[in-house]
Formats: structure tokens, sequence, C-alpha cells
């Protein structure tokens, strides 16, 4: 699932053109559809959050959002992408070593001057894989509404960004909160440190990526994501699951929990 962790472990792999000069290209989706490149270096690649920003050296940022289906690729000297494949690319970089950068059905491609990257991204909350993350602050925007249900305020990414679907639910259970608890009855600090070290793991640690229970065997990977109907690896409960719509007209979303050990929030 793309989410922050994915998100840094594509900036460190396309960090391998960094320095390279820009031959030729185009960006084949977005406001910017139709813009050329070439003559540019590649100084650098970022992210925040689910956002990828990569930077030239015209003082350009090429921002871009894979959401759930997009996709990045770089091909070696001399080969091509199958033809469709390389229908759905929105983003062509064809560098003066020979490769070429793709970028493949993204949802999310603009240009900005690197000067406003802030006008993409500046509405995010602090990210959790950044080392100056605010922790201060991102306590301060998960609380300001403390009715509100600890899942809707982690997969907010103006509050915090970086989680996603998978890792609110994962970070539940291992807090032992119900997904459906007032964020106002959450240790919230705890929490985001929690968040913070899984994500983490999940981003640098080579096989880690989104293994919450440290286990890599088929099925066993997660607390409960995935894992309706079949018993807690913790208590033996059976996982519950049911569909989610977030804000009207968004997909629905899966959430998973066990009863026994996320017990439903009491009245308040």
């Amino acid at each position: 699932m793309p989410e922050g962790d994915s998100v840094h472990r594509l900036a460190v792999r396309l960090r391998a053109v960094d320095g390279a000069r820009v031959r030729a290209g185009e960006l084949r989706g977005g406001p910017d559809a139709g813009h050329a490149f070439g003559g540019q270096r590649v100084s650098g690649h970022a992210t925040h959050g689910k956002h990828l920003l990569t930077r030239f050296d015209d003082g350009t940022t090429l921002h871009t959002h894979m959401r759930m289906q997009g996709s990045w690729t770089v091909t070696a000297p001399g080969r091509r992408l199958p033809l469709h494949v390389a229908r759905d690319a929105r983003v062509r970089l064809a560098l003066d070593d020979g490769r070429t950068v793709w970028g493949i059905d993204l949802p999310g491609v603009e240009l900005v001057p690197t000067a406003e990257e802030s006008r993409v991204v500046g509405y995010l909350g602090p990210d959790l894989l950044h080392d100056d993350f605010d922790r201060d602050e991102a306590v301060r925007r998960c609380t300001s509404d403390p009715d509100a249900t600890i899942r809707t305020v982690l997969l907010d990414q103006r509050r915090v960004a970086g989680l996603g679907n998978l890792w609110a639910n994962e970070l539940c259970f291992v807090r032992g909160a119900h997904p459906d608890r007032p964020v106002g009855d959450v240790d919230v600090p705890s929490a985001l440190d929690t968040a913070r070290r899984m994500l983490r793991h999940s981003a640098t640690v080579p096989d880690a990526y989104q293994v919450t229970t440290g286990v890599l065997r088929r099925g066993e990977r997660h607390w409960v994501v995935g894992r309706a109907g079949r018993p807690c690896l913790r208590c033996g409960t059976r996982v519950r699951a049911r569909d989610d719509v977030e804000v009207a007209g968004s997909p629905a979303r899966r959430v998973w929990w066990c009863p026994r050990c996320q017990p439903a929030p009491t009245t308040r």
C-alpha cells in the first residue's frame, strides 16, 4: 500500500539518478501536461507524507502523488518499457547516461517553483519520517477535536502525514485502541511515538516493509489487516472488519480490529 514508508523507500531508490542531467522528456498529465524537459539536472528527491518532490537545478520541483495505482521505474540504457506500460506514463525523463525515469499512471502530477513547494505540501501535518518531526505540533493537531475517532485522526494527513489505512489499523491494534475510540480518550503523544517507530522501521529496514508483527510468514505479517474472521494472533478472538466511508464520495476503506484486544468505547 502506498503510504509514507512506501514513498520514503521510493525516494531512496530514485536518488540513484540525483546529479544526472535530463537530455529530454515531458509531462504527459496534470495541469502542466506537455511541459518539455531538457538540460536540467536532477538535484534531489524529498518526501512529505505520501507526496514525492523531484527537484531540478533550474529551481523547479516536480510534485507527484501515487495514490493507489501510481508507480515509478528506471530503465537501463538500451532498455524500453513494454508498450502497454509506456502508454500509461505521465512522466518521462531521459537522462544523458542512457537511463530513463518513468512515472507510471500517476494521478497527481504538477510542476512548481522549488521556492513555493509549500503551496502543494504546506497544508500537511508534520511528517512522521522527517528527522525534524514536530511532535508537539502533531499532538496539537491530532487533539484539536477530542470527539473525532482515533482512526479518522490518523488518516487525516492535515493532522499528521504518512499514515494510510494499513498503518492506521495496525497502530490502533498495537495501542489497544478500538478504531472508533474518541481521540480525546487516547494517549496521543505515545501513539505518535509508536507510529514513528513503526513507520521508520518499515521504511529503512530490509525485509521489514509493512510487516507489523515481525513475522514474515504469509498470513502473519499483520496483526489485524486482512485477517477478518481469523483468530487474533495475540488472544485468539476472531478479528472483525467493516467498510467505512471517511468522507462523502470517497471510496470505502476497510477497518479491522480485535474485539478483545481493542474493546469498543463506552458512551462518553
